[in-house]
């Protein structure tokens, strides 16, 4: 497996973050399209708006599975992180680390992990410069 750090540590995956946006932007297209050439004819309502409906709900369930989705990671994380640091000081992380600065935190080895977490907490460190200021990258090889 490729080693992961800053510039690669990304995750695009083109099936979800390519294809389903772009088949979900064609379904509405579709029924935007399908609404304005039935417009006037008998039961346009129905023929016109249940695809037009039908897409946005497609839209809707996309949006908020994934929301749900990662709120839960967000959670998962959190917790581990803060384990991880009580391990490493008997204490939890700083109060004032917003969740995504401990997400960036996580990819800290545990040697970089309690300085970082103070360091952030007190500069209020962007997650993308807590991420650079790692010096050893901590890789993340068990998401989906």
């Amino acid at each position: 497996m490729k080693q992961q750090d800053f510039s690669n540590h990304a995750r695009f995956v083109k099936g979800f973050h390519g294809l389903t946006f772009l088949l979900l932007l064609a379904i509405l297209v579709l029924a935007i399209i399908n609404l304005v050439h039935v417009m006037g004819e008998p039961f346009w309502v129905v023929s016109g708006m249940l695809p037009l409906l039908t897409a946005i709900v497609l839209i809707l369930i996309a949006f908020y599975a994934r929301a749900f989705a990662l709120k839960a990671q967000d959670r998962a994380i959190r917790a581990e992180e803060n384990l991880r640091h009580f391990i490493l000081t008997g204490k939890p992380l700083p109060a004032a680390l917003k969740m995504g600065q401990i997400i960036a935190i996580r990819f800290a080895p545990d040697e970089e992990l309690v300085q970082l977490a103070a360091l952030a907490a007190k500069d209020n460190m962007a997650p993308v410069d807590i991420k650079k200021t790692i010096v050893n990258w901590r890789a993340d090889h068990n998401r989906a």
